[in-house]
């Protein structure tokens, strides 16, 4: 049965997680640095890497953790497959053959114009937008490909996105193939997943994104428990069933977009954090949404931080990618291992 004091707890619990994570991210680094003299001395060196390196990662770590990790337990719920990563639909291969295509041909920026801004031409990374690009269009392709199959929509999608992902896996090789061998250490760096230093501006727009799938997947939690039962008994309770799939595929996609254009391909937190929640607490996604996006933006600003610090033991920062990796699979062996054990009771 469902409990607000529960949920309302949980949020409290886990907004604390998150802003602890949050000060220890922008405290710590590479270098150290006085918080009294960057908030003091606004032209100071401590100033300058506390509020324009340290404060904008950190965010963007939270922004990242938290859309990877709801729209994993989402994803797992609509694919009725706690193992279920956010990567399964194919977004991963369209925004990461898209971002090579744009390292391959050495595009560093593009221009956007804004109008009602006097029509002033922002410069944006290339390789974000073109990842984003090819991570919008991988969402048209399996969603057109998965409708008009009502009853085995979710295994459609799933076949679909695996297809992609291995025919863009394919395109990415022989781009690299193809490519200048001077670009080849730029397009390794991204598909292992590193986070940058945005913009405010980019970072505003990442979180109005990540903030507005969340909510759509969070109002269309109570249905995707439904789902669960099954798509007829479902329907039976009144639950549109193809338009309440719909809206949860392209909120959890748009998410997943959003955080892969702008770190590259991040894995683990969209699949560990959920597990471990609905280990815990259940498998009501009425409370796994949104502890686990409070949850996944703590989990990658630690895993961020390490890889910041990494630079002390190995001479050079390792991606984010390599830790969340590095902390993830021994912890997935384990949780598989569990599982397999409590199945076969």
């Amino acid at each position: 049965m469902f409990h607000p004091a529960r949920l309302v707890s949980l949020l409290l619990a886990f907004t604390l997680l998150a802003l602890s994570a949050f000060a220890v991210a922008a405290r710590f680094g590479e270098r150290p640095i006085s918080l009294v003299a960057a908030l003091t001395a606004p032209r100071s060196t401590d100033a300058v890497i506390f509020f324009s390196l340290r404060l904008p990662r950190a965010l963007l770590a939270a922004i990242v953790g938290a859309g990877l990790a709801a729209s994993g337990t989402t994803l797992q719920g609509l694919l009725r497959n706690p193992l279920a990563d956010p990567f399964v639909l194919g977004v991963s291969g369209g925004a990461a053959l898209g971002a090579t295509l744009a390292l391959a041909f050495g595009l560093s920026t593009v221009g956007v114009m804004t109008p009602g801004m006097g029509d002033a031409l922002v410069r944006l990374s290339a390789p974000s937008v073109f990842a984003f690009l090819g991570a919008g269009a991988a969402i048209l392709f399996v969603l057109a490909s998965s409708s008009g199959h009502a009853a085995r929509a979710p295994y459609a999608a799933l076949l679909t996105g695996v297809v992609f992902n291995s025919f863009a896996s394919a395109a990415i090789t022989l781009v690299k193939t193809l490519s200048d061998p001077n670009r080849l250490g730029a397009i390794l760096f991204w598909l292992a997943g590193s986070l940058n230093y945005e913009h405010g501006a980019t970072l505003a727009f990442a979180a109005l994104l990540q903030v507005g799938a969340i909510a759509v997947m969070w109002a269309l939690a109570g249905r995707l428990n439904l789902l669960g039962l099954g798509d007829d008994d479902a329907a039976t309770l009144g639950v549109p069933v193809a338009a309440t799939r719909r809206w949860l595929l392209l909120a959890s996609s748009a998410s997943v977009a959003g955080a892969v254009a702008l770190t590259g391909l991040i894995g683990f937190v969209g699949l560990i954090v959920p597990h471990l929640l609905r280990l815990a607490f259940g498998p009501d996604q009425r409370l796994l949404i949104p502890t686990s996006a409070l949850g996944g933006a703590a989990f990658l600003m630690l895993a961020d931080l390490l890889a910041r610090l990494s630079i002390h033991l190995f001479g050079s920062e390792i991606p984010t990618g390599v830790v969340t990796a590095l902390l993830g699979g021994p912890l997935f062996l384990v949780l598989l291992r569990r599982r397999m054990r409590l199945d076969a009771l």
